[in-house]
């Protein structure tokens, strides 16, 4: 079984994050707390509780290098946490939203941080040394819709969002005094911030769990349709790939190498797709799967025909395909929302990840031992 340990925290989890040695556990057990433990010989056990929102925690991302815990909640807040001694101090962000902010992501450099919200906009957050306080500059009139998920490319100035109006978008976020041009940042400074950059059309529901590619190169999101796409070369001539699945939606989405993506959602199983080296993307398979004899009834036949015409693109570049049902049961018992890498150090290939859920389990799934990972 990949699943190498299973925690049972809370009867829900909306959101979880690692310290950077992977020693604590931050989540928050869908209330307006967020509690960190930390594993003690055989056992966990709770040592702070960040009580500061007054509604649901909707977001969680702890940086690695500095630190500092950012959280957003459904009360138009968020706060970033410095340790001081054996407390976290909150300090207040200025987000400027009259709606429920819904996702929260440090950059790559940890300079800024990106709050996706229900006010169909996104806040980039900086922190503005002279007057020692988080402010923010807002991407408006862009969405028509809630904002669901963000994704920072490894640059730190392109940022993809996607929204329940179907679509995914990417947007500069380049801030004068916070973004230097570096020797390789290229054309990316170039763009003025808040200028979107390209918008993917291709879901005809909701669009969730955005991602990028380790080297930037390739965007994957879900739709609500039971879809997830893969699209390269986004900035330039966009070419996009579609896969239809069989079960239910997908919520989230982790790259785990250039060629190898892990997709979590209302299945309670993640799902495994990789590359090949002319770059197309398929279904590989369950991670947590149990071994089912495959059907060659008319009833099955007909499913997959059916499946084949329900994932047709209207895209002409499209690659699209199906992929076969699964068994039920496994690790999580109900809808996986969100999953966070567990790298080590600088370290390219994700051999480990978590994933947490409307089950309150937090499960950490290992790949070394259990599926060969294409660089």
């Amino acid at each position: 079984m990949a699943a190498q340990a299973i925690h049972q925290f809370a009867e829900c989890i909306t959101c979880h994050a690692w310290s950077p040695d992977h020693s604590m556990i931050a989540f928050c057990p869908n209330t307006t707390e967020v509690h960190i433990y930390k594993f003690f010989t055989d056992k966990w056990e709770k040592l702070h509780v960040l009580a500061k929102h007054d509604q649901i925690v909707s977001g969680i991302d702890w940086s690695r290098s500095s630190n500092k815990i950012v959280t957003v909640s459904h009360d138009r807040n968020s706060y970033v946490w410095t340790q001081e001694g054996q407390d976290w101090v909150p300090t207040l962000v200025i987000l400027k939203l009259n709606r429920a902010a819904l996702c929260v992501q440090w950059s790559p450099k940890e300079n800024k941080f990106a709050v996706g919200s229900g006010a169909k906009s996104v806040s980039i957050c900086y922190y503005e040394q002279e007057n020692n306080w988080w402010i923010s500059k807002v991407i408006r009139k862009k969405h028509e819709s809630s904002v669901t998920s963000i994704a920072w490319h490894p640059n730190n100035i392109h940022l993809a969002t996607t929204s329940t109006d179907g679509k995914c978008r990417v947007f500069s976020t380049i801030i004068k005094g916070v973004d230097t041009r570096g020797p390789h940042a290229g054309a990316s400074v170039d763009w003025k911030f808040g200028e979107q950059i390209a918008q993917l059309d291709l879901s005809p529901t909701w669009a969730f769990g955005v991602r990028w590619s380790p080297s930037g190169k390739t965007l994957a999101y879900a739709g609500h349709s039971s879809m997830i796409y893969f699209v390269d070369d986004v900035e330039g001539s966009p070419a996009a790939q579609n896969l239809a699945l069989r079960d239910l939606p997908l919520r989230d989405i982790l790259f785990v190498s250039e060629k190898m993506a892990i997709g979590v959602g209302f299945d309670c199983n993640p799902l495994i797709f990789a590359a090949d080296e002319t770059g197309l993307w398929s279904f590989v398979r369950y991670l947590d799967e149990r071994k089912v004899t495959p059907s060659t009834s008319k009833a099955s036949q007909l499913s997959e025909a059916l499946g084949k015409l329900y994932g047709q693109s209207r895209q002409g570049s499209s690659s699209d395909t199906v992929e076969p049902s699964k068994p039920r049961g496994g690790a999580h018992e109900n809808c996986i929302t969100c999953i966070v890498p567990l790298r080590k150090g600088s370290e390219s290939i994700v051999k480990r990840f978590s994933t947490s859920g409307l089950d309150g389990k937090i499960v950490v799934w290992d790949l070394e031992n259990h599926i060969t990972i294409p660089k």
